[in-house]
């Protein structure tokens, strides 16, 4: 394998990963230049979508290369992040050999999440904070806790099926509305949209809304534009769930 095409690789490999963590297209993008440039590959095209990198170098040399790389969206990995990026400028000022570069990205991948019970408590706090800040008495934040910690404890078990994300958001904003609506049938004086508005903030795509809006004002149309169906996607499940419970609870006869 020639040395263009082993950085190119590597290069490639790392953009990948960043990618799929949740990294902007912008950022893999320079990642991927930055690296080709530092071995003295100029001669060298990167076009990174939110879903892909399309990568050549030296085309017109026989030790020419590209790589084409499919990249599904992922739930985003900050540490992941902060580590690739550290990686690729420690390679790209070549205080690292590449053998061992592989070697290290490798253990990038292999960086684990928090564990279970560290992400039930933050999201049931995070729900609970939420919920107070629209309006909520603390009686409501109370409650969005327990939503909160319920929905976590759910998503956690939908990411070992086989459901897609659409299929997932919807169950999940049900499972929300379902559990705020016990809490308001119960007789207990809260207010159930504000359990419910405090509750659904996990779901709520703000981070890829936010990168898509980043990527049109970058001139990414593309990137931006997948981006941004994704994120309003991911509300009208939201929507339909919430949606779906509602007007089953109504049409029982409970007045909401």
């Amino acid at each position: 394998m020639s040395n263009t095409k082993k950085i190119l690789s590597f290069a490639v490999e790392l953009g990948d990963i960043l990618l799929r963590n949740g990294a902007e297209v912008y950022r893999v993008e320079d990642s991927v230049l930055a690296i080709l440039n530092a071995y003295d590959i100029t001669d060298c095209d990167v076009y990174v979508l939110s879903n892909g990198i399309f990568a050549s170098a030296e085309e017109v040399t026989e030790h020419g290369s590209s790589m084409i790389r499919h990249v599904p969206m992922y739930p985003m990995h900050l540490s992941r992040i902060a580590a690739l990026n550290s990686l690729c400028r420690r390679f790209c000022a070549k205080e690292i050999e590449l053998d061992d570069a592989w070697k290290e990205l490798e253990e990038c991948k292999k960086i684990p999440s928090y564990s279970l019970p560290v992400l039930v408590i933050a999201t049931a706090i995070g729900c609970g904070g939420f919920s107070y800040m629209f309006g909520g008495s603390i009686l409501d934040a109370l409650c969005a806790i327990v939503v909160g910690a319920v929905l976590k404890l759910f998503l956690d078990f939908e990411s070992r099926t086989t459901h897609s994300k659409t299929i997932t958001n919807v169950l999940g904003s049900m499972v929300i509305a379902i559990v705020a609506v016990l809490f308001y049938i119960s007789g207990l004086p809260v207010h159930f949209d504000k359990i419910i508005i405090g509750s659904i903030m996990p779901l709520v795509p703000g981070i890829p809304i936010t990168n898509g809006i980043r990527d049109f004002i970058n001139g990414d149309y593309l990137s931006g534009s997948i981006r941004v169906i994704d994120a309003l996607l991911t509300a009208f499940c939201i929507a339909v769930g919430i949606g779906i419970v509602i007007s089953i609870v109504q049409i029982g006869g409970i007045i909401i």
